[in-house]
Formats: structure tokens, sequence, C-alpha cells
């Protein structure tokens, strides 16, 4: 290879090498572009697991306030027309990040041992009617926006046997001047009727529905 030949290369060599130079130029600057977009994708990623951290927080901490308040209402409930010593536990698990919630009955006994059995096998029908009772009363005090209106009641206490009966018209009556709400129910309980404000008798005569009489009981 003569002088010439040898220049001439050289001089392309320094053209490639100016090339290779501007592309790591352009590489380098990506580079750090790349590198400040990926610090900032990982700032907002922590940011967001920590506000989603504490939305779960949040949203354990209020279905941990609604539970304590529903089991502290039901179990009042119970323990009043029961007049026992007996309990309303409820165990929240997930599912597929979906909460459910499974009810429980708690009996304790004065011998020390206490037996945890499901609200429909625990002194038969009776103890779910009172749950199903209670535990609309709960909903309807602690739903946010407030439910405003009456409660309306269909047979309340329809499995309640006749000693606890008295117990439960107590009780609504209680929880509708405490709760400031008027109860309206549908019922074949004589005693229950008579406890109301006032009573309506309706009776049926050839598939028709009439009202028989209005007694202001109060």
């Amino acid at each position: 290879m003569n002088v010439k030949d040898l220049d001439i290369y050289i001089n392309q060599l320094d053209k490639d090498i100016n090339i290779e130079k501007g592309k790591k130029e352009v590489i380098s600057k990506n580079l750090k572009e790349v590198s400040k977009e990926i610090n900032n994708l990982v700032e907002e990623e922590e940011l967001l697991s920590k506000v989603m951290i504490l939305f779960q927080k949040t949203s354990e901490y209020g279905r941990l306030q609604a539970k304590t308040q529903i089991e502290e209402l039901v179990t009042k409930c119970l323990q009043f027309i029961f007049e026992s010593n007996i309990e309303f536990q409820i165990e929240i698990t997930e599912s597929r990040n979906i909460p459910q919630a499974e009810f429980y009955v708690v009996s304790h006994y004065s011998d020390g041992y206490s037996v945890k059995t499901k609200p429909e096998i625990a002194r038969g029908g009776g103890v779910v009617d009172i749950i199903s009772i209670a535990l609309r009363l709960a909903f309807i005090q602690i739903h946010k926006p407030q439910i405003e209106g009456p409660i309306l009641l269909d047979e309340p206490g329809k499995h309640v046997s006749d000693d606890y009966v008295f117990n439960l018209g107590e009780f609504l009556k209680q929880a509708s001047k405490m709760f400031r709400r008027q109860i309206i129910m549908v019922t074949h309980n004589t005693y229950l009727s008579q406890i109301c404000d006032k009573s309506h008798t309706i009776n049926i005569k050839d598939g028709i529905s009439f009202l028989e009489k209005v007694e202001e009981v109060s």
C-alpha cells in the first residue's frame, strides 16, 4: 500500500470513528433520558404503591369499624331478647380481593365453655329472626349517606317463641325511640300488634282485603 492509499484509508477511518462517536453521543443522550424516565416511573410506582396501601388500610379500617358496630348492636339485641350471654360475631375473609363475611353465634355458659355455631342452627329459627331484625337496624344506622324513612318489618320474630315475644316487642319500642324511626310492621302476633302506637286490623273477605278497625294503643 502506497502513501496515497494509506492517507485515503486513514481519512476514511477518521470519518468512521467520528460517525461512531456521533452515534455514541446520541446513544448516551438517549440512555440518560431513558434512565431519567425509568427513575420517574419508579418513583411514581412507589407513590402509587403507598397510595394503594393507604386505600387498603383505610378500607380495612372502615370494614373493621362497621364490623364492630354491627356485632355490638346485634349482640345487645340477642342478649336483651334471650336474656343470656350470647354473642354475635362476623368473620371477614377475602376471595379474589372480594371481602366475604360469615356470621356466627357464640353462646357462653357459666361453667366456662362456649359454643360457636352458625345462626341457623343456634336455638332454632328464633335466633335467625332476631339477627335478621338487628342486622337491618344496624345496616340502616351505619349506612353512609344516611338512609331516611321508616323501617318496614314483615312478620318480625315469626319463629320466636312466646317466652321471648315480650322482649322482642320491648326491643322494637326502644329501637324506635333510640333511632328516632317509625317502625311499620305486619304481624299476626297479638302482643306485637298491641305494643304499637296505632294498630290497623286487616281482614280478607271473598278474596278482598279490607280495613276492619284502627286502634289507638298509646
